[in-house]
């Protein structure tokens, strides 16, 4: 019995060995590598939204240099440039890839169904075919949505109740993106209930948004909505100075914008959704599986004002506006 227990504990021990290690466990020391892809100019490696992804990163405990990595990608505004650059990131087989929006991810998505992909902000990620379902993506992607087509008819009403005597609104998208599809048809159904006339203006490139704004004028639009894409998104100070210029009231989805001078911006804490994303990524550096992880959706939606843009307009805005502001900016 003695030699029987000695073996038995023999072969647990060989048992044990051969059994896989968790992958923190497998691989002390090792540097995982992160790909970022984005629309946006290497610049917004300064701005809020990359900050806070960094940020989320070192609270959970990485660093780069140490146990990371980061192999960042930027189309300077050219999406053109998107496909390419996923492809550089899935040759060097980054551990992960953060995408930040719907074409970007589409592109990376095309190329792999291995390497797990991070989306952070995807207008309509079930309808535009990131994901199977939000509760369960399936295969290797998932993320955060910011449910647009929804919030794009919300944006107008808000719009229209800041300026009850504006009949005109133009509509500024980039029709390269499949979900500003969604976009329109939400919007143009939500004007029709408020017997509002839309004009679409069409950019789909930043040089074509000079001849934007000066059809908006011709055509006498007397507000702008403009519908969420990245690359609009990452040029949402030039679509500001051009507003200021053309003295245009516009409603947009970032609340940067506002902060950098537009009139009003209603969608959700766009830095915070890149925060997220760095939880996302920690899990699956942790062994997660994208498809086992629920897309993520926005709790909180913010109502900002610029009252400074709105008296240089010459605006009054209803005080049953302003009291459902979560921030007004003097």
């Amino acid at each position: 019995m003695r030699l029987r227990s000695i073996g038995f504990l023999v072969t647990l021990a060989f048992g044990l060995l051969a059994t896989p290690l968790p992958a923190e466990a497998q691989q002390p020391g090792k540097v995982y590598r992160i790909g970022f892809l984005a629309s946006a100019p290497a610049a917004a490696l300064a701005q809020p939204r990359s900050q806070a992804f960094l940020q989320g990163l070192r609270d959970l405990g990485y660093a780069e240099g140490r146990n990371i990595t980061i192999e960042w990608r930027w189309a300077e505004g050219k999406p053109d440039r998107v496909p390419n650059l996923a492809a550089e990131l899935v040759r060097i087989k980054a551990d992960v890839i953060v995408a930040e929006g719907t074409p970007e991810t589409l592109a990376v998505k095309k190329l792999t169904k291995t390497i797990p992909i991070v989306f952070t902000v995807a207008a309509d990620p079930v309808g535009s075919g990131l994901v199977a379902s939000l509760g369960r993506p399936g295969g290797n992607v998932t993320g955060l949505s910011i449910i647009s087509p929804e919030l794009t008819g919300k944006r107008l009403e808000l719009l229209k109740e800041a300026l009850p005597e504006v009949i005109r609104v133009a509509v500024l998208l980039n029709p390269a993106n499949p979900v500003s599809i969604a976009q329109l048809k939400e919007t143009e159904a939500a004007a029709r209930t408020m017997g509002l006339r839309l004009r679409i203006v069409e950019t789909r490139d930043p040089g074509q948004l000079e001849g934007a704004f000066a059809t908006m004028t011709r055509e006498q639009a007397g507000a702008l909505i403009v519908l969420t894409d990245s690359m609009l998104s990452n040029y949402r100070a030039r679509l500001v100075d051009l507003a200021t210029k053309h003295r245009l009231p516009s409603m947009m989805a970032w609340g940067e914008a506002v902060e950098a001078g537009g009139f009003m911006a209603y969608g959700p804490n766009f830095p915070d959704l890149f925060r997220r994303a760095a939880i996302l990524v920690d899990k699956i550096l942790k062994g997660a599986r994208p498809a086992d992880l629920p897309v993520e959706q926005p709790t909180k939606f913010e109502l900002i004002i610029n009252m400074k843009t709105a008296k240089a307009l010459g605006l009054t805005i209803p005080p049953s506006v302003l009291v459902r502001a979560d921030q007004v900016i003097e």
